[in-house]
């Protein structure tokens, strides 16, 4: 994904073009966009937490038409879900913060969900952001300064893949975050609540081979998740000192004890 200088894209995915490969798998909305700028031939599988017809990759989610189809598993729209988490968590938190890639596509639909549930409950967020690992300590900085009770971790391919940087800023920041992907929570993060992402991977796997035996992406509707999962991890809520409510627990789909 570039490192998250999404401004390298662009070219990548012409070097791509250039080789006349015979299908582009775009694990990230940023590189599906530059994809399909770069061929309208070419068929793209894309993976990403955007909603692809608001956000114009594709004509419809049943058929897609053009060379695009892929997977989407919402993320950005569960914004407000997560927000309700940390009010959980944290109810007396009078901010709650906001870490996000600021030229991903994915976060200015996060951040607009996010901006109208938080208005609605009375909510004060802070955003902060990081366009590379360089900018994490200063992020987390502002958070702590700022009295945050709590972070929600942005829907982004950057962010994802920084997960056990941001897992290790926030224990020794000793602030509860909450992710949209269970894989951190094994590693170590407080919680999430998301799609599973192993399983809109190889659900795009799948769509791949099928065109390689001569689909038409245009004709595969684009799948969207059944599933969501909140999984919570009692020892980093323990090492928090954080006590996790009876009712959350009772929700969720996996406790690590």
């Amino acid at each position: 994904m570039a490192e998250g200088q999404y401004d390298r894209l662009p070219a990548l995915a012409a070097e791509l073009v250039g080789r006349r490969v015979d299908l582009i798998a775009a694990l990230a909305p940023p590189a599906a966009f530059a994809a399909k700028a770069a061929t309208t031939i070419i068929p793209i599988v894309f993976v990403g937490a955007l909603d692809p017809v608001k956000a114009g990759l594709v004509a419809s989610l049943n058929r897609p038409g053009g060379n695009v189809t892929g997977v989407t598993f919402i993320g950005a729209s569960l914004g407000a879900k997560r927000l309700e988490l940390a009010r959980e968590l944290v109810p007396n938190a009078g901010v709650i913060a906001v870490l996000t890639h600021p030229n991903s596509p994915d976060a200015s639909e996060e951040l607009r969900d996010l901006n109208t549930a938080a208005k609605a409950i009375g909510q004060e967020l802070l955003v902060v952001s990081a366009t590379s690992d360089r900018d994490f300590e200063a992020a987390f900085a502002s958070v702590v300064q700022h009295r945050a009770g709590a972070v929600l971790i942005g829907q982004d391919p950057f962010l994802f893949q920084a997960g056990g940087q941001l897992v290790a800023l926030a224990a020794r920041h000793r602030i509860p975050a909450i992710y949209g992907n269970s894989e951190l929570v094994s590693a170590g993060a407080l919680i999430s609540y998301g799609a599973s992402l192993p399983d809109a991977w190889r659900l795009a796997g799948v769509y791949a081979g099928r065109i390689l035996k001569g689909a038409k992406p245009g004709d595969l509707p684009v799948v969207q998740p059944t599933k969501f999962e909140l999984v919570i991890n009692l020892q980093t809520a323990r090492a928090l000192g954080l006590e996790i409510p009876q009712t959350l627990l009772a929700r969720a789909d996996e406790v690590i004890e």
